[in-house]
This record gives structure tokens, sequence and C-alpha cells, in this order.
């Protein structure tokens, strides 16, 4: 990883502990890696347990709902996808200053993905809503009627062919 990645992944590590700390005013889901993955095969919740598994990680308290849209866009967790799926979300409506914050010094320090970034924004423009649903209270539903609530099929085709 290149010295503006590292950057990036620093800032975003110690950004996010501030900003949830701050911020994120809501309970956590108290809902474990292992606890989704006992959920249906199909289910939104066990795509996002084997998401969390494959990645080592947990969800973490009060932003559970950024892992959720990983899951439901297709977006690895690598940097330059960290801020498409960020602009994908700014396309689709959310705002927040943490969002603003990372796409702006995102496209800064890494703007040779600037159309990457773009393509994610228009991606998230066409899109139906998503980004206010609440997500603990769908990791029961079917993530391909999900997605198809949300994406055209042309979009889930392409998530599937990067899986």
């Amino acid at each position: 990883m290149n010295y503006r990645k590292q950057l990036i992944s620093w800032l975003f590590d110690t950004s996010q502990k501030v900003y949830t700390n701050l911020f994120k005013n809501h309970q956590p889901w108290g809902i474990s890696r292992a606890d989704l993955l006992t959920y249906p095969d199909t289910s939104f919740g066990k795509h996002l347990g084997r998401f969390l598994d494959i990645n080592g990680f947990e969800l973490i308290p009060k932003v559970e709902r950024h892992d959720c849209y990983h899951i439901l866009t297709g977006y690895s967790t690598n940097v330059e996808d960290e801020i498409a799926l960020q602009c994908l979300c700014f396309g689709n409506g959310k705002r927040s200053p943490y969002l603003l914050g990372a796409i702006i010094l995102g496209t800064i320090i890494l703007p040779d993905y600037l159309r990457y970034y773009y393509k994610s924004f228009n991606i998230g423009r066409n899109a139906n809503s998503f980004h206010h649903y609440d997500y603990s209270k769908l990791l029961r539903v079917s993530i391909e009627e999900f997605r198809l609530a949300i994406f055209s099929k042309a979009y889930i085709q392409t998530i599937h062919n990067n899986s």
C-alpha cells in the first residue's frame, strides 16, 4: 500500500473513533459476527456475517450501518473502495460531516481514482434511496430482493461478477 493510502487508512481509523464517540448517540445493535452467521444463507444478515468473518471484523458499535452498505453495494474495504462507497452514499442523498470529510480528503489525496469516485456517485444517484433504513430490522430479508429494490439489475450483475 502506498503512503497516500496508508495516510487515508490512518485518518479513517483515527477519525472514526472520535466521530463515533462524539456524534453517534443511538444504541449499538448488540449483534456479533457469530450471531449473524446463524441467519439463513440467503439473508442480508448472513452475508453481513460472512463479510465480517472474511475480513476479521466485528460490527463497530453505533456505526453498524456502514458495513451494511458494503454488503448492499458490493464495495470492498480497500481504501479507494471506502472513498468510492462514501461517494455512492453521497449520490444517494446521505449527508454527514464524516462522509463529506472522507470524500474531500479522499479526492485530494487520491485524485487518480476521481473517475471511479464519480462513477460511484452516479450509481448512488440512480439507485433508490437506501441510506435511511434501520438495517438492524432488515437482517432476515433476502439480500437479492433487497438489492433489487435498490439497484438496477445491471448493477446487481456487476456485484455478482466481482464477488
